[in-house]
């Protein structure tokens, strides 16, 4: 299995991620070919350059907005590496979460491109949220919903989605310290919705008296960050780095690696199983609930019928998620369920890994996921959406694809 490990030694940013995957592989021409997608070509240019701190030579980018998608008509190169700045029009036009939302979902990127990018466009949204005292639809974007956010979002996205790791493996994030002037005035770093967002995840603090880790770097390894460690049992195979926009006393710069674990059979990763015992909802509104769960990026949710006190048939919601992501899965469950009380257990998920493989058949091309067990593969299927999009354009039966499709991989490995 391929690993992802991000080492946060001088924290990160939206714009060093992007940096660090196109140093670690990811080709700019794909990269700006999939933020075409969006739609906002007019509003920005992906600039790729060579550039060093300390030494440290790696790869830098600049997401600068032209003056014409500026309403002052001030155009600017934005980069998240240090202080972040007051809002500027030179950032784009600021849009809200449903704004962004519909700018994602309306594009022709990749379903899992749109899903990933979307939960983390709503992890900053919630903590916004709460930094603001608002609901999360009343937040209104300025850094978040500008168009090099955009950007750096939905291109972390593609990237993670490109590269196919099978896992992604993070340090304690460097915070830095000391305080910074924004739109709101003076306040402490690390920024307040920066320290919302990780809550729960191992940081470090005080190695600079400046921002290190902005909310849009903190936001990506929320989501994409499977397990926080400092010492990775990990065989390096390829390192890369991202360059900041700043020069200061620790290098500005963005450390990866791809990695594979030591152990050749799977992996064990930390996670924790949240369950309550329900008596009082219809089924349509646990289908609902489950839904939203699934939506916000349980690992899993299932249903078991079970007989409560008093003799009250009931329903246990059991939910898997990711340690780091515990209270906030706790909130939603209190949120959109009846239950008054959540039980949690930790425990380790071990997972096979897995690869992707694009395989060209009779009815058209599809991607086949692939379990392997140290190191090779025990069993391969096709993906379901791809299946049933094959299924509605040729006006078969669903069943008549995977009979296609199995009979196809036979004859390919005779």
């Amino acid at each position: 299995m391929k690993i992802l490990y991000y080492d946060c030694f001088a924290g990160i940013s939206g714009d060093m991620n992007l940096a660090a995957m196109i140093d670690l592989g990811v080709a700019p021409e794909y990269l700006r070919a999939e933020l075409g997608k969006l739609g906002l070509d007019h509003e920005f240019a992906l600039h790729v350059t060579a550039d060093s701190r300390h030494g440290i030579h790696g790869t830098r980018v600049d997401v600068v907005v032209p003056p014409a998608a500026s309403p002052a008509g001030h155009g600017q190169s934005h980069g998240h590496g240090g202080t972040p700045p007051e809002p500027h029009p030179g950032h784009g036009p600021h849009r809200t979460l449903a704004d962004v939302e519909a700018i994602i979902l309306g594009s022709t990127l990749d379903a899992a491109v749109k899903e990933t990018s979307l939960a983390i466009f709503r992890k900053m949204a919630e903590a916004e949220a709460r930094v603001h005292g608002k609901a999360v639809s009343e937040v209104h974007f300025h850094e978040v919903g500008a168009t090099d956010a955009i950007v750096d979002i939905v291109g972390a996205a593609i990237c993670y989605h490109r590269l196919g790791v099978g896992a992604v493996w993070s340090s304690p994030v460097e915070l830095g310290g000391g305080f910074v002037r924004c739109a709101h005035g003076l306040i402490p770093v690390p920024a307040p919705a920066t320290v919302e967002i990780l809550q729960g995840i191992p940081t470090t603090r005080g190695a600079v008296r400046q921002e290190t880790a902005t909310p849009t770097g903190a936001a990506i390894l929320a989501v994409l960050v499977d397990t926080f460690t400092d010492a990775p049992a990990l065989v390096t195979e390829k390192t890369a780095y991202g360059i900041g926009h700043r020069d200061t006393a620790l290098p500005n710069v963005l450390r990866v690696h791809l990695a594979r674990p030591v152990s050749p059979v799977g992996s064990v990763r930390p996670a924790r199983l949240l369950q309550c015992n329900i008596d009082d909802m219809t089924a349509e509104m646990l289908g609902v609930a489950m839904d939203i769960l699934l939506e916000h990026g349980a690992m899993d949710v299932h249903f078991t019928p079970i007989l409560m006190k008093k003799n009250r048939p009931g329903t246990c919601v059991s939910l898997l998620c990711s340690a780091a992501d515990e209270e906030r899965f706790k909130a939603l469950l209190l949120r959109h369920t009846t239950t008054l009380g959540i039980k949690s257990f930790p425990l380790d998920k071990t997972v096979l890994d897995i690869t992707f493989e694009r395989l060209d058949t009779p009815l058209g091309p599809v991607t086949m996921k692939n379990a392997l067990l140290g190191g090779k593969v025990i069993r391969s299927k096709p993906e379901l959406e791809e299946c049933r999009e094959i299924a509605r354009r040729h006006g078969i039966p669903l069943a008549d694809v995977y009979a296609c499709i199995g009979r196809h991989t036979k004859e390919r490995t005779g």
